[in-house]
């Protein structure tokens, strides 16, 4: 079965910053990053800093970036390019017109579709969770892994996941969890297999890579080094913040935005002075704590202000945008997370933002739910038909349906009506029956008729499958990856034994 895509093309922005706003949060960006600094742990990363201007301080691992050095560098990354599928149907053209959703990623649990229990995820759940994608047009690419393969060993683990993913959905596949210079690697050896070499890759990037900073203003090592070796093998790159109002970023809205795009560009200048001309993108997931838990909110008022607000931070340097979208803190499918759900999605869709990733948890990321992602693709159709605004044409004011039909007349079966009514959104899980119908029904909701769907989609969608010799090279690839972390892993515990 051929995927397809269901992009978002918004008739109108929400610009939630005015431009004199904007422009002082650019330039409290631009002053944060060369007089406060971002903490580099990585030498090679504080050498070609070093080597282009930035100010660096070995003892504490700092970087103090000029502007001058920030628009130079920022001058270089494309403003569009695309993220491509295994089918030239599945790819992302990203110019700042078009909207893709995509999944959540990271989760450590799935509630079992068979028997409704929440339970720890496993490499099965990784490949059944991204053939439920390629199912999906409203999901246009896969994050992730969606969910963690926790039987297989965790040195390997991302390499099991990303090539689980790659096995079972034609669409891009933007990896979270390869981390660190060898993870990278392998895993664009495994995207080049798939592609057909490494020139091929380069030319049509079937993977992508997504890190997150460490707030506030760090970063980790592994991050760093799987950044850089993405960007020299043109595989395109994002970091993303998560900071978090009141712990990892100040409580100010304003301040966030500061915090949380400083972070981001200052990666982002990295990899453009590596690699000139690496296509970038600004990613962010900025929120505000949980006065009760001190935890993240999962959704609230300020994360949508957020994401609308940081998304045109992000376009503002000239970068595509992922912005965290869903992602609900609920536990259930239910009111709260389609209120959580429904205003981020609009909040980030009406901002255009380029990417939305977070369909399908619950509970903060940590839970898939196979049915509350089939009701988040509903609310997705919904969010695109309001963004698609309404078009004034001489077809739409369609006088001569209102000269033909004149006073007290019906629409019902005028040509214009024929021609046009099939435009009028309709629900796939939503319940429109009477009262009447419900009741004889058995009070059938919109849950179960997504879990209903859910479960069609699980028993019947078969992805493309990869010719058989690449199923192979993959297999193989993940098991020397296997050997090689094992290995490390014993040469540790020895190193530690003999200190």
């Amino acid at each position: 079965m051929t995927s397809r895509i269901a992009p978002i093309m918004p008739s109108r922005r929400w610009e939630v910053l005015t431009a004199a706003q904007l422009d002082r949060i650019r330039e409290a960006i631009f002053t944060v990053l060369a007089q406060v600094g971002v903490r580099f742990p990585l030498t090679a990363a504080l050498d070609i800093l070093e080597a282009h201007g930035a100010v660096i301080d070995r003892a504490s691992r700092l970087a103090r970036l000029p502007r001058g050095l920030v628009e130079t560098a920022l001058a270089t990354a494309p403003r569009e390019f695309t993220l491509c599928g295994r089918e030239p149907a599945c790819d992302l053209l990203l110019d700042g017109r078009h909207c893709y959703l995509s999944n959540d990623a990271s989760g450590v649990f799935v509630v079992d579709p068979a028997s409704g229990a929440r339970r720890p995820s496993t490499l099965a759940d990784v490949a059944d969770s991204a053939r439920f994608v390629d199912a999906l047009p409203e999901v246009a690419f896969a994050w992730g892994p969606i969910v963690a393969a926790g039987d297989t060993p965790a040195g390997s683990r991302a390499l099991h996941e990303a090539a689980a993913v790659l096995a079972n959905t034609t669409k891009h596949f933007q990896a979270v969890t390869c981390v660190g210079e060898r993870p990278a690697r392998l895993l664009v050896e495994l995207a080049a297999a798939v592609s057909g070499g490494r020139d091929e890759l380069r030319r049509r990037p079937l993977v992508s890579l997504i890190a997150c900073p460490v707030d506030p203003l760090g970063n980790d090592a592994v991050s760093l080094e799987a950044g850089l070796v993405c960007a020299a093998a043109g595989v395109p790159c994002g970091f993303l913040s998560l900071t978090l109002g009141g712990g990892t970023a100040p409580a100010t809205l304003a301040a966030n935005l500061v915090v949380n795009g400083a972070a981001v560009l200052a990666d982002l200048v990295l990899l453009q002075l590596a690699s000139p001309g690496a296509p970038v993108f600004f990613a962010g997931a900025p929120s505000v704590m949980d006065l009760r838990t001190g935890g993240y909110t999962g959704g609230g008022p300020e994360d949508d202000v957020l994401a609308a607000a940081a998304t045109q931070v992000g376009r503002s340097f000239g970068l595509p945008v992922n912005m965290g979208t869903m992602a609900t803190g609920a536990k259930e499918p239910g009111w709260q997370a389609g209120v959580d759900d429904a205003l981020s999605t609009a909040a980030s869709v009406l901002a255009g933002a380029d990417m939305m990733s977070g369909a399908g948890m619950l509970d903060g990321s940590r839970t898939l739910s196979y049915p509350h992602l089939v009701m988040e693709t509903e609310l997705y159709r919904i969010v695109a038909r309001l963004a698609q605004g309404i078009i004034v044409n001489d077809e739409t004011l369609a006088l001569d349906a209102i000269r033909r039909v004149g006073p007290n007349g019906t629409y019902l079966a005028d040509k214009h009506t024929r021609r046009h009514l099939r435009e009028i959104w309709q629900p796939a899980v939503w319940d429109r029956t009477s009262y009447d119908a419900w009741l004889a029904g058995g009070k059938r909701g919109a849950l179960e008729s997504a879990a209903e769907q859910a479960r069609e989609i699980l028993d019947s969608h078969v992805s493309a499958p990869l010719p058989d010799e690449v199923a192979a090279e993959l297999r193989a690839i993940v098991a020397r990856a296997d050997g090689e972390f094992e290995l490390s892993a014993v040469v540790g515990r020895v190193d530690t034994e003999l200190s």
